[in-house]
């Protein structure tokens, strides 16, 4: 059995992708700080608790586990905390994704895939986005990310290491047998939080903007469920793994993964009304900085290159999974 390290596997993501790896006979070796992940979403393989930061760590876990391949999540991916604190971003995401890097290399990894984001494209004039859409970034995460893009393609044409950055638009829903699902501390995301209106009276979701150039006014996102996007990081890596025929020189490439279509946030509450039998208590506030109005993935390369096309990611599917969950978890 092949081990894989998985950085930031106690997170939402990356415990997803830890399950769709045990699945593919794989052994994942989840290394986390446990700052945003939860010990109890590790059940698939062993958890060390640390830092992507600590390089000595991080190559005692590679030579312990002879690991060959790394999933690398570990990230802070709160956009506006971004904003507010640059430096907690700029030294974590890409600081450590750094050193890591370096542990990686030194001790022989062959293959990387990287969760990236669509936050690297920033505010676009056209959509779908395809992977050749210039990325202008216009918040320090988004930032953050492109760096280590952009490391990762100078390290493949330099050192022996193959990498796959997967840029995903709107993570959304939970594993379908409820062994795990969304739960950020603190929950930035929408379908999360117009469920939590259901479940406690006291709470209203906020709304930013009714005024944009959509259908309804308000932004249009392009949502993809979590097992969608776990299933894509394992065809990643099986991709440069048989892929991986020169010694002398890695590859790199980058994907979209999304469902090339795009959903509002009003109809996206009128669909979980639909779905919980509930009303969704919400207000209208102004428009949040830096939020484009339209973002749409064109997925059609991970089609080509991973034969990946999403499977559980109608909207229908990711509201029921997120509610199945929320209301049989204690989370």
């Amino acid at each position: 059995m092949k081990n894989i390290l998985v950085t930031g596997g106690a997170g939402y993501i990356g415990a997803h992708t830890c399950k769709e790896l045990a699945k593919a006979g794989f052994n994942p070796i989840t290394l986390d700080n446990l700052k945003y992940g939860h010990r109890s979403f590790v059940k698939w393989g062993p958890l060390i608790e640390g830092d992507i930061g600590n390089q000595s760590l991080v190559r005692d876990v590679i030579q312990k586990y002879r690991v060959a391949d790394i999933i690398h999540f570990a990230a802070y991916a709160y956009v506006g905390e971004s904003v507010e604190n640059p430096r907690k971003y700029y030294e974590n995401n890409v600081g450590g994704s750094l050193s890591l890097l370096g542990a990686a290399i030194d001790c022989g990894v062959r293959n990387i895939v990287f969760s990236s984001t669509c936050a690297t494209y920033g505010s676009v004039n056209s959509v779908p986005i395809k992977e050749e859409t210039p990325q202008r970034p216009v918040n320090p995460y988004g930032f953050t990310k492109l760096v280590v893009e952009n490391a990762l393609r100078d390290y493949a044409a330099r050192y022996q290491v193959n990498a796959l950055a997967l840029r995903y638009f709107n993570a959304a829903g939970a594993d379908p047998d409820h062994d795990i699902g969304e739960s950020h501390n603190p929950e930035t995301h929408l379908i999360p939080l117009a469920l939590r209106t259901i479940k406690d009276p006291h709470y209203t979701l906020k709304v930013f903007g009714d005024d944009y150039d959509t259908s309804d006014g308000s932004c249009v996102r392009d949502y993809i469920h979590v097992s969608d996007l776990a299933n894509a990081h394992v065809k990643g890596l099986l991709h440069l793994r048989q892929n991986d025929t020169s010694k002398s020189r890695g590859l790199f490439d980058a994907l979209n993964l999304g469902t090339t279509k795009g959903t509002s946030v009003l109809e996206v509450i009128r669909k979980i009304e639909e779905i919980t039998t509930q009303k969704v208590r919400y207000e209208i506030t102004d428009r949040r900085q830096g939020d484009p109005p339209i973002l749409i993935a064109d997925a059609s390369k991970a089609d080509i290159v991973l034969n990946w096309r999403p499977q559980y990611s109608t909207l229908d599917n990711i509201i029921r999974s997120a509610w199945e969950w929320s209301v049989n978890t204690q989370f």
